[in-house]
This record gives structure tokens, sequence and C-alpha cells, in this order.
């Protein structure tokens, strides 16, 4: 098993950047995918993006994000960051990390990762 906890969130003006960390437990972290979702108040959760494990450190982004945010881990740390950059009021969200190991199909889905943190809220308001 795993436990997260993410951090680092906050309120940012609108083109600001903010990193966001989520820190695990467990002996077994460098092997599993670690995956960022966000929710909207009123929207469903959506995935943001992944990184996989087991040193393929294998990246993939939702295109909303992609050229914006950056996800990169330190498994010595038993961290992961998400850095999101040129942050919109469309970013204001509760930002979550998950871990697991989904299968391709599975990566952006949520069915794909059975551990989570209990989120970090992002605001992005002038």
């Amino acid at each position: 098993q795993v436990q997260l906890e993410e951090s680092g969130g906050g309120l940012v003006q609108p083109g600001g950047s903010l990193r966001l960390s989520c820190a695990a437990s467990g002996n077994t972290f460098s092997q599993y995918t670690i995956g960022w979702f966000r929710q909207a108040p009123g929207k469903e959760r959506e995935f943001v993006g992944a990184i996989r494990g087991s040193g393929g450190n294998t990246y993939h982004y939702a295109d909303s994000v992609k050229g914006r945010f950056r996800i990169s881990r330190d498994n010595a740390k038993k961290t992961v960051y998400l850095q999101m950059n040129t942050l919109n009021p469309e970013d204001t969200a509760r930002y979550y990390c998950a871990a697991g190991r989904p299968i391709l199909s599975e990566l952006r889905r949520e069915t794909g990762y059975p551990y989570w943190g209990l989120g970090t809220q992002v605001t992005v308001s002038s």
C-alpha cells in the first residue's frame, strides 16, 4: 500500500506559477505510476498528467495543460511534483495525486489508481 499527501496549493494570479508536491509513504513507491487529477466545482474529476515509475519515467499530459505543466519525481524523497506555469482561471480546482499500476488504457482514468491523497486547492484569480 501507499499513502499520499498533496501540498503546495494556494491562491495565484493569472499567469502565475505553483508547484504542487505529492509525498508518499511505502517501500515500493518507485514502482508506481503517479497520476495527477483535478476537480473543479460542479465538474467531474479530470486527468491532468501522469509519470510512470520503475525507471521508465515516461510522461503523459492532458491537452489542456501540455506545455504549461510538468511532472517530475524524486524517488529518493518519495515525492512527485507538478510544476504549473502560465496558470489561468480555468485551472482552478482541487488537485489530487494518485498511485497505481495502470495499463495504458487506464492511465487517464481514475479507475487505474487505487491510492489517492485528499487533494490540495488551487485557485487562480486576480
